[in-house]
Protein backbone atom coordinates (compact mmCIF):
# COMPACT_ATOMS: atom_id res chain seq x y z
CA UNK A 1 0.00 0.00 0.00
CA UNK A 2 1.40 3.52 -0.85
CA UNK A 3 2.17 6.09 1.70
CA UNK A 4 -0.09 9.17 2.53
CA UNK A 5 1.76 12.34 1.29
CA UNK A 6 1.07 15.92 2.34
CA UNK A 7 2.51 18.99 0.47
CA UNK A 8 2.99 21.81 3.14
CA UNK A 9 2.63 25.24 1.63
CA UNK A 10 3.42 28.04 3.78
CA UNK A 11 1.41 31.16 2.05
CA UNK A 12 1.40 34.91 3.12
CA UNK A 13 -0.34 37.49 0.91
CA UNK A 14 -0.05 34.79 -1.96
CA UNK A 15 -3.66 35.62 -3.06
CA UNK A 16 -2.05 35.99 -6.71
CA UNK A 17 -0.41 32.97 -7.11
CA UNK A 18 -2.83 30.68 -5.16
CA UNK A 19 -4.94 29.38 -7.68
CA UNK A 20 -2.24 28.73 -10.15
CA UNK A 21 0.06 26.95 -7.46
CA UNK A 22 -3.19 24.82 -6.52
CA UNK A 23 -3.99 23.71 -10.15
CA UNK A 24 -0.35 22.65 -10.30
CA UNK A 25 0.16 21.12 -7.19
CA UNK A 26 -3.18 19.41 -7.71
CA UNK A 27 -2.45 18.00 -10.92
CA UNK A 28 1.28 16.61 -9.65
CA UNK A 29 -0.60 14.87 -6.68
CA UNK A 30 -2.87 12.46 -9.46
CA UNK A 31 -0.28 11.93 -11.13
CA UNK A 32 1.37 10.79 -8.78
CA UNK A 33 -1.89 8.77 -7.03
CA UNK A 34 -2.45 7.67 -10.87
CA UNK A 35 0.60 5.46 -10.69
CA UNK A 36 0.41 4.38 -7.04
CA UNK A 37 3.25 6.00 -6.17
CA UNK A 38 1.25 7.91 -3.17
CA UNK A 39 -1.97 7.08 -1.26
CA UNK A 40 -5.79 8.47 -2.19
CA UNK A 41 -5.78 10.26 0.45
CA UNK A 42 -2.92 12.33 -0.15
CA UNK A 43 -3.59 16.36 0.45
CA UNK A 44 -2.00 19.69 0.09
CA UNK A 45 -2.31 21.97 3.24
CA UNK A 46 -2.28 25.69 2.66
CA UNK A 47 -0.98 27.52 5.90
CA UNK A 48 -2.24 30.75 6.10
CA UNK A 49 0.22 33.37 8.16
CA UNK A 50 -2.05 35.83 8.93
CA UNK A 51 -2.66 36.92 5.47
CA UNK A 52 -4.12 40.53 4.89
CA UNK A 53 -5.14 39.94 1.72
CA UNK A 54 -8.03 37.26 0.40
CA UNK A 55 -5.28 34.14 0.81
CA UNK A 56 -7.46 32.69 3.61
CA UNK A 57 -10.65 32.68 2.01
CA UNK A 58 -9.34 31.36 -1.45
CA UNK A 59 -7.59 28.29 0.60
CA UNK A 60 -11.34 27.93 2.10
CA UNK A 61 -12.77 28.11 -1.30
CA UNK A 62 -10.21 25.40 -2.31
CA UNK A 63 -11.18 23.00 0.18
CA UNK A 64 -14.74 23.32 -0.27
CA UNK A 65 -14.25 22.61 -4.04
CA UNK A 66 -12.32 19.79 -3.36
CA UNK A 67 -10.66 17.70 -0.46
CA UNK A 68 -7.34 17.26 -1.75
CA UNK A 69 -6.86 20.53 -0.30
CA UNK A 70 -6.73 21.66 3.21
CA UNK A 71 -5.83 24.92 5.14
CA UNK A 72 -4.38 25.75 8.07
CA UNK A 73 -5.03 28.91 9.53
CA UNK A 74 -2.69 31.15 12.20
CA UNK A 75 -4.48 33.58 14.64
CA UNK A 76 -1.80 35.93 13.76
CA UNK A 77 1.03 36.59 11.47
CA UNK A 78 4.10 34.17 12.89
CA UNK A 79 6.90 34.38 10.32
CA UNK A 80 7.95 31.85 7.82
CA UNK A 81 9.31 29.03 9.80
CA UNK A 82 7.09 29.42 12.23
CA UNK A 83 4.03 28.84 9.71
CA UNK A 84 6.17 26.21 8.19
CA UNK A 85 6.64 24.23 11.54
CA UNK A 86 2.90 24.66 12.53
CA UNK A 87 1.97 22.91 8.88
CA UNK A 88 4.70 20.53 10.00
CA UNK A 89 3.36 19.45 13.23
CA UNK A 90 -0.48 19.59 12.50
CA UNK A 91 0.52 16.93 9.53
CA UNK A 92 2.21 14.78 11.54
CA UNK A 93 -0.27 12.42 12.43
CA UNK A 94 -2.26 12.78 9.30
CA UNK A 95 0.91 11.70 6.98
CA UNK A 96 3.50 9.35 6.33
CA UNK A 97 5.45 12.02 4.07
CA UNK A 98 5.49 15.18 4.37
CA UNK A 99 7.08 17.82 1.26
CA UNK A 100 7.29 21.51 2.49
CA UNK A 101 7.60 23.94 -0.14
CA UNK A 102 7.30 28.00 -1.19
CA UNK A 103 3.63 29.16 -2.60
CA UNK A 104 5.71 31.27 -5.37
CA UNK A 105 6.01 28.11 -7.92
CA UNK A 106 9.71 28.72 -7.61
CA UNK A 107 10.32 25.61 -6.51
CA UNK A 108 10.70 22.73 -9.13
CA UNK A 109 7.37 20.94 -8.95
CA UNK A 110 9.01 17.70 -10.95
CA UNK A 111 11.63 17.27 -8.40
CA UNK A 112 8.51 15.44 -6.07
CA UNK A 113 8.99 12.00 -7.92
CA UNK A 114 12.86 12.17 -7.27
CA UNK A 115 12.36 13.32 -3.59
CA UNK A 116 9.90 10.17 -3.57
CA UNK A 117 12.04 8.02 -5.27
CA UNK A 118 14.96 8.99 -1.93
CA UNK A 119 12.10 8.31 0.27
CA UNK A 120 11.49 4.48 -1.23
CA UNK A 121 15.20 3.75 -0.89
CA UNK A 122 15.33 4.28 2.86
CA UNK A 123 16.46 8.05 3.29
CA UNK A 124 14.19 9.99 5.88
CA UNK A 125 14.91 13.01 4.85
CA UNK A 126 15.45 14.29 1.55
CA UNK A 127 17.00 17.82 0.32
CA UNK A 128 16.05 20.04 -2.63
CA UNK A 129 18.87 21.48 -3.56
CA UNK A 130 19.26 24.17 -6.20
CA UNK A 131 21.83 23.01 -9.46
CA UNK A 132 22.52 26.46 -9.87
CA UNK A 133 22.17 30.15 -8.89
CA UNK A 134 22.19 31.62 -13.05
CA UNK A 135 19.10 33.95 -12.46
CA UNK A 136 20.18 35.70 -9.26
CA UNK A 137 22.01 38.37 -9.21
CA UNK A 138 25.72 38.74 -8.70
CA UNK A 139 24.74 40.20 -5.69
CA UNK A 140 22.44 38.21 -4.77
CA UNK A 141 24.27 34.68 -5.44
CA UNK A 142 27.36 36.29 -3.91
CA UNK A 143 25.75 36.79 -0.38
CA UNK A 144 23.90 33.57 -0.65
CA UNK A 145 26.78 31.35 -1.21
CA UNK A 146 28.75 33.32 1.20
CA UNK A 147 26.18 33.31 4.05
CA UNK A 148 26.10 29.01 3.39
CA UNK A 149 30.40 28.80 3.77
CA UNK A 150 29.87 31.51 6.59
CA UNK A 151 27.93 28.69 8.84
CA UNK A 152 29.66 26.10 7.18
CA UNK A 153 32.59 27.98 8.85
CA UNK A 154 31.33 28.35 12.23
CA UNK A 155 30.38 25.02 12.61
CA UNK A 156 26.62 25.17 11.48
CA UNK A 157 25.43 21.48 10.26
CA UNK A 158 23.30 23.15 6.90
CA UNK A 159 23.04 21.89 3.35
CA UNK A 160 24.53 23.83 0.87
CA UNK A 161 21.79 25.73 -1.54
CA UNK A 162 18.94 24.21 0.52
CA UNK A 163 16.44 26.81 1.47
CA UNK A 164 13.23 25.00 2.80
CA UNK A 165 12.09 22.71 -0.05
CA UNK A 166 12.43 18.81 1.30
CA UNK A 167 10.64 15.72 2.02
CA UNK A 168 10.55 14.11 5.87
CA UNK A 169 8.98 10.99 7.22
CA UNK A 170 6.88 10.83 9.73
CA UNK A 171 9.85 9.59 11.78
CA UNK A 172 12.00 12.83 10.80
CA UNK A 173 8.57 14.74 11.82
CA UNK A 174 8.48 13.06 15.37
CA UNK A 175 12.33 13.74 15.62
CA UNK A 176 11.92 17.62 14.94
CA UNK A 177 8.83 17.88 17.43
CA UNK A 178 11.20 17.42 19.68
CA UNK A 179 13.13 20.50 19.08
CA UNK A 180 11.40 23.20 21.45
CA UNK A 181 13.26 26.49 20.64
CA UNK A 182 11.54 29.73 19.61
CA UNK A 183 14.02 30.78 18.13
CA UNK A 184 13.48 28.75 15.09
CA UNK A 185 16.17 28.09 11.85
CA UNK A 186 14.61 24.87 10.18
CA UNK A 187 17.65 24.74 7.75
CA UNK A 188 20.01 24.52 10.44
CA UNK A 189 17.85 22.41 12.68
CA UNK A 190 16.86 19.91 10.85
CA UNK A 191 20.37 18.63 9.73
CA UNK A 192 20.48 17.66 13.59
CA UNK A 193 18.01 15.07 13.54
CA UNK A 194 20.30 12.98 12.61
CA UNK A 195 18.31 10.41 10.19
CA UNK A 196 19.59 9.23 6.92
CA UNK A 197 19.48 12.07 4.14
CA UNK A 198 19.93 12.85 1.01
CA UNK A 199 19.72 15.33 -1.71
CA UNK A 200 18.33 15.83 -5.36
CA UNK A 201 19.35 18.53 -7.68
CA UNK A 202 16.41 21.29 -9.18
CA UNK A 203 16.42 24.39 -10.74
CA UNK A 204 15.06 27.05 -9.35
CA UNK A 205 12.62 29.46 -11.73
CA UNK A 206 11.46 32.77 -11.29
CA UNK A 207 8.64 33.86 -9.17
CA UNK A 208 5.19 33.08 -10.91
CA UNK A 209 3.37 36.17 -9.57
CA UNK A 210 2.77 38.50 -6.78
CA UNK A 211 5.83 40.37 -5.01
CA UNK A 212 8.80 38.69 -3.38
CA UNK A 213 8.10 38.06 0.78
CA UNK A 214 11.99 38.72 1.10
CA UNK A 215 13.46 42.07 0.65
CA UNK A 216 17.42 42.93 1.05
CA UNK A 217 15.75 43.92 4.71
CA UNK A 218 14.64 40.57 6.06
CA UNK A 219 16.90 38.48 4.11
CA UNK A 220 19.85 40.17 6.63
CA UNK A 221 17.69 39.61 9.24
CA UNK A 222 17.01 35.95 8.66
CA UNK A 223 20.61 34.96 7.83
CA UNK A 224 21.79 36.98 11.47
CA UNK A 225 18.68 34.89 13.26
CA UNK A 226 20.32 31.68 11.55
CA UNK A 227 23.74 32.75 12.67
CA UNK A 228 23.17 33.90 16.04
CA UNK A 229 20.49 30.57 16.55
CA UNK A 230 22.89 27.39 15.50
CA UNK A 231 26.61 29.22 16.56
CA UNK A 232 28.02 30.96 19.37
CA UNK A 233 31.22 31.57 17.53
CA UNK A 234 30.62 34.79 17.12
CA UNK A 235 30.66 35.54 21.33
CA UNK A 236 33.83 33.67 20.48
CA UNK A 237 35.22 35.76 18.26
CA UNK A 238 34.93 38.77 20.47
CA UNK A 239 37.51 37.56 22.88
CA UNK A 240 39.59 36.98 19.48
CA UNK A 241 39.18 40.40 18.90
CA UNK A 242 40.41 41.56 22.30
CA UNK A 243 43.37 39.84 22.41
CA UNK A 244 43.99 41.26 18.57
CA UNK A 245 42.87 44.95 19.94
CA UNK A 246 45.05 44.51 23.38
CA UNK A 247 48.15 43.47 21.55
CA UNK A 248 47.77 46.58 18.81
CA UNK A 249 47.68 48.60 22.21
CA UNK A 250 51.19 47.30 23.66
CA UNK A 251 52.83 47.46 20.38
CA UNK A 252 51.57 50.68 20.40
CA UNK A 253 52.68 51.60 23.59
CA UNK A 254 55.96 50.23 23.17
CA UNK A 255 56.93 51.77 19.70
CA UNK A 256 55.87 55.34 21.53
CA UNK A 257 52.25 55.85 20.68
CA UNK A 258 50.11 56.97 18.07
CA UNK A 259 46.88 58.42 16.60
CA UNK A 260 44.67 58.80 20.28
CA UNK A 261 42.13 59.55 18.43
CA UNK A 262 41.66 57.08 16.21
CA UNK A 263 42.53 54.27 18.74
CA UNK A 264 39.48 55.59 20.70
CA UNK A 265 37.28 55.34 17.77
CA UNK A 266 38.15 52.27 17.32
CA UNK A 267 37.64 50.62 20.45
CA UNK A 268 34.64 52.13 21.04
CA UNK A 269 32.86 50.73 17.96
CA UNK A 270 34.21 47.87 18.73
CA UNK A 271 32.75 47.92 22.61
CA UNK A 272 29.66 48.59 20.90
CA UNK A 273 29.67 46.16 18.06
CA UNK A 274 30.73 43.61 21.41
CA UNK A 275 27.53 44.41 23.59
CA UNK A 276 25.25 44.49 20.13
CA UNK A 277 26.44 40.75 19.38
CA UNK A 278 26.16 39.88 23.30
CA UNK A 279 22.99 41.55 23.77
CA UNK A 280 21.23 39.34 20.60
CA UNK A 281 22.22 36.07 22.29
CA UNK A 282 20.57 37.69 25.42
CA UNK A 283 17.52 38.21 24.16
CA UNK A 284 17.23 35.00 22.67
CA UNK A 285 17.60 33.48 26.24
CA UNK A 286 15.22 35.91 26.99
CA UNK A 287 12.73 34.66 24.97
CA UNK A 288 13.29 30.95 25.19
CA UNK A 289 13.28 31.18 29.25
CA UNK A 290 9.22 32.58 28.98
CA UNK A 291 8.72 29.51 26.57
CA UNK A 292 5.74 31.24 25.06
CA UNK A 293 3.90 29.06 21.89
CA UNK A 294 5.58 29.88 18.45
CA UNK A 295 2.48 29.43 16.79
CA UNK A 296 -1.64 28.89 17.03
CA UNK A 297 -3.72 27.11 14.95
CA UNK A 298 -7.08 28.92 14.20
CA UNK A 299 -8.76 26.25 12.04
CA UNK A 300 -7.41 23.42 10.72
CA UNK A 301 -9.58 22.16 7.34
CA UNK A 302 -8.98 18.75 6.72
CA UNK A 303 -11.28 15.81 5.16
CA UNK A 304 -9.55 12.63 5.51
Amino acid sequence: MSDILYIVVPSYNEEDVLPETAKRLKEKLNSLMNVGKIAKNSRIVFVNDGSKDRTWEIIKELHESDNIFSGINLSCNRGHQNALLAGLMSVTDHADISISMDADLQDDISAVDKMLDKYYEGYEIVYGVRNKRDSDTFFKKATAEGFYKLMKYMGALMVFNHADYRLMSKKALKGLAEFDEVNLFLRGIIPMIGYKSTTVEYERGERFAGESKYPLKKMIAFALEGITSLSTTPIRLIGVLGLFIMAVGIIMLILGGGPALSSIWFIGGVQLLSIRIIGEYLGKVYLETKSRPRFIVDEFLNDE
